[in-house]
């Protein structure tokens, strides 16, 4: 009996293990964005050398407030594509990454934000530089948003910020998917072997990888989005982690919508709501004007 509980707790940790090296490697290949002038693709580099793939899209004009758009797991700058057009539309410039270990970029295990962090850094800086520091504005989705609040140098310094989809902390977020497929019990017994992982992968332990914590550490406007039926972060965890916003905040709950569709929601009220919080913290930037034949 000892020797067939050691043999199954031995492969229930192969297991998890295996499940999360899947999680961390798994890459898809997006499409040529091929984004066309005035756009222009770059390559940056973060701090630890890891290149990162971006697209830029000018203002309507120089110094123009722009927004920097930060993509979920498994996704890509070229899921962004049509909120570039609509907000360079408005006049503001706007920048698109691919994080390491997705699209482009170098490769890279995906550390649900941590590592993340310091390609929203490099892009960050850069964009800053570019609009000769004008206001700057994040929309982080789901890894995007936790990407933008964790890492060693904290949220990043934006003058607003929209979390899209966005999980509190790393153990709640690993429960709520295994629950999704699984049930609750196989979650709560399942959750350490995952979370723990962190340590071992990333050099940090699962604590350190909450964005409720760091939320509470950024003071100026915030918006959160958050799926009615989004049973990866239930409506329940996006309302606290609009609790712990200190600053101005504004909080909109899609109803009906889970995780990915909350994740890629493209309707009118989503776009006006996403626009009137840009316009009303980073200013109201010059429309661009249309091209008539």
């Amino acid at each position: 009996m000892i020797a067939t509980l050691a043999g199954a707790a031995a492969l229930l940790l192969a297991g998890s293990w295996f499940a999360g090296e899947i999680t961390v490697r798994l890459r898809r290949k997006p499409p040529d964005l091929q984004p066309g002038a005035p756009a222009r693709d770059l390559l940056l580099r973060a701090t630890d050398g890891t290149a990162i793939a971006t697209t830029f899209w000018p203002g309507a004009e120089a110094g123009a407030p722009a927004v920097l758009l930060l993509h979920g797991l498994y996704d890509s700058r070229a899921d962004f594509v049509d909120h570039a057009r609509w907000l360079t539309d408005e006049g503001f410039a706007v920048m698109a990454i691919d994080f390491r270990g997705h699209g482009r970029s170098g490769a890279a295990p995906h550390s649900f934000g941590w590592s993340e962090a310091l390609d929203a850094r490099a892009a960050f800086d850069w964009l800053r530089r570019e609009q000769r520091r004008a206001p700057i504005g994040v929309l982080g989705v789901s890894l995007g948003g936790a990407a933008a609040l964790l890492g060693p140098e904290g949220p990043l310094p934006c003058d607003a910020l929209a979390l899209q989809a966005v999980y509190p902390d790393i153990r709640r977020a690993a429960r709520n998917r295994v629950a999704a497929f699984l049930s609750r019990p196989v979650a709560v017994l399942l959750e350490p072997l995952l979370s723990y992982q962190s340590i071992w992968r990333f050099g940090v332990r699962p604590e350190r990888l909450a964005p409720i914590e760091a939320l509470a550490r950024f003071n100026r406007p915030v918006l959160i989005v958050g799926g009615g039926a989004d049973r990866f972060t239930p409506p329940e965890e996006t309302r606290e982690m609009y609790d712990a916003a200190p600053g101005p905040k504004e909080l909109l709950i899609l109803e009906g919508l889970d995780h990915d569709e909350t994740s890629h929601v493209t309707t009118d009220g989503y776009r006006n709501a996403i626009l009137h919080f840009f316009r009303s913290t980073l200013g109201a930037a010059p429309r661009r004007q249309k091209q008539t034949t």
